[in-house]
């Protein structure tokens, strides 16, 4: 018995061994399905992406909610900051792939599951590409919202109003969106609106020019118009 250790040592290890390659292999062709392979042939960013640009920059526009050239001017900010590497097991989505599936679902509103099979990457992968782009456009646009802070700044404001729209003393134009959320566990209706679904209230200010001075995200959405108006940050800042 002794002696016959060694060698069944040797076959249990290499069934094992047989086994494990097995399950790998098994692993891999599960892993990458055949309609995603084809991401590069047949995938949004190669092919409607494409055409819209280059044939109807006006259905561009409703698209992705943009002109390519503003697509073009994001990419260039933020395409250092999201490009990954290939490796030797597939190339990695491209920066520009990963910033036009992160605007189209900021665009339309799809889910994850829907934005899979139009542009050929599963849905785990988008959950990860999609929060990395969006903070990546966080990260670089900082400066592009800027609130004014000087009477001089606010005075430009309110001659632009009363200039291009005959409001005179107006220096904002405010309103706000309700953005639509899945409940949080424990939420209760703490942010059931009054329009039947739960959501977060966004709530922005423009000058007369429609570009963002101030933007408040986060209130939740059982609160009033005036709730919100009182309570954000604009507000209680304009009260120091």
């Amino acid at each position: 018995m002794d002696e016959d250790f060694p060698l069944i040592a040797t076959v249990a290890t290499s069934a094992i061994l047989i086994f494990a390659a097995a399950e790998e292999e098994k692993r891999k062709r599960i892993w990458t399905r055949n309609w995603v392979k084809r991401r590069e042939i047949h995938g949004a960013h190669n092919t409607l992406f494409q055409e819209l640009r280059f044939e109807d920059r006006v259905e561009f526009g409703k698209y992705l909610r943009m002109m390519p050239c503003d697509f073009d001017y994001l990419l260039n900010l933020v395409s250092s900051k999201i490009k990954k590497q290939d490796t030797i097991m597939r190339c990695a989505i491209s920066p520009s792939e990963r910033l036009h599936v992160t605007l189209r679902f900021l665009a339309g509103g799809c889910s994850y599951s829907n934005l899979q099979y139009l542009f050929r990457i599963p849905k785990q992968t988008l959950s990860r590409v999609i929060p990395e782009v969006l903070d990546a456009l966080w990260e670089c646009m900082q400066d592009y919202i800027k609130t004014p802070n000087t009477a001089q700044e606010w005075q430009a404001i309110e001659e632009a109003f009363a200039e291009k729209w005959n409001l005179p003393h107006c220096v904002g134009a405010i309103d706000g969106k309700h953005v639509m959320i899945k409940a949080p566990a424990g939420g209760g209706s703490t942010f059931y609106n009054y329009k039947s679904f739960n959501s977060i209230v966004l709530m922005a200010s423009v000058d007369a020019d429609y570009k963002f001075t101030f933007i408040d995200v986060g209130c939740n959405g059982r609160i009033s118009d005036g709730g919100v108006f009182a309570s954000n940050k604009f507000i209680f800042d304009a009260r120091q």
